[in-house]
């Protein structure tokens, strides 16, 4: 069963599925929330096509992730061959981004500027490799994506309205310069 009249652009990804826990039924989930127990605020879990994948009867926290008793159980065999997928909610579920944050799907597709005026490429993707949130920009001359760090000092000005971001140097993330000197 797929939530009535929302398509899948509007869903938004806030955890995934990390295989079994026990035999009983139990799933263990990765939230990927600001604040971790979050995750359980916004309804059902769905999958990528909108259909429920998860109704959380109860959660307790573990390590790195949350054990949670699902109104429908499934089999150890069955989570664990959906580990790695995917939970989504529907993006009117959560609350609106302060002033100075964003949702990673608000950037993606945006217009990058260097310097304010200068087209440079599209946000291809936000990428945290442990230090950081980093914007991918797929430059619009082609070849290898460029990571700029999502710092207001790299880019000052994220403008949804208008669609576009602005990156204070272009070449100081990419190899444009090389060979002169």
């Amino acid at each position: 069963m797929a939530i009535d009249g929302d398509s899948t652009d509007q869903l938004v990804v806030v955890g995934a599925l990390m295989g079994a826990h026990g035999v009983r039924g139990d799933v263990k989930l990765k939230s990927f929330t600001a604040a971790p127990e979050d995750l359980f605020a916004y309804g059902p879990l769905l999958d990528g096509t909108g259909a429920v994948l998860i109704e959380p009867v109860s959660a307790r926290p573990a390590k790195n992730h949350f054990v949670v008793t699902p109104a429908a159980p499934r089999t150890r065999e069955d989570w664990d061959a959906m580990k790695g997928t995917l939970v989504h909610v529907p993006r009117d579920r959560l609350p609106p981004a302060d002033d100075d944050e964003f949702y990673v799907q608000d950037l993606v597709g945006l217009a990058v500027y260097a310097g304010g005026e200068q087209p440079v490429g599209t946000v291809k993707a936000v990428q945290d490799y442990g230090a950081g949130d980093l914007i991918e920009v797929l430059p619009s001359a082609g070849g290898k994506s460029v990571l700029i760090p999502f710092t207001l000092d790299d880019v000052p000005t994220v403008d949804l309205g208008t669609g576009r971001i602005v990156v204070t140097s272009w070449e100081l993330w990419t190899d444009e310069d090389e060979g002169e000197d």
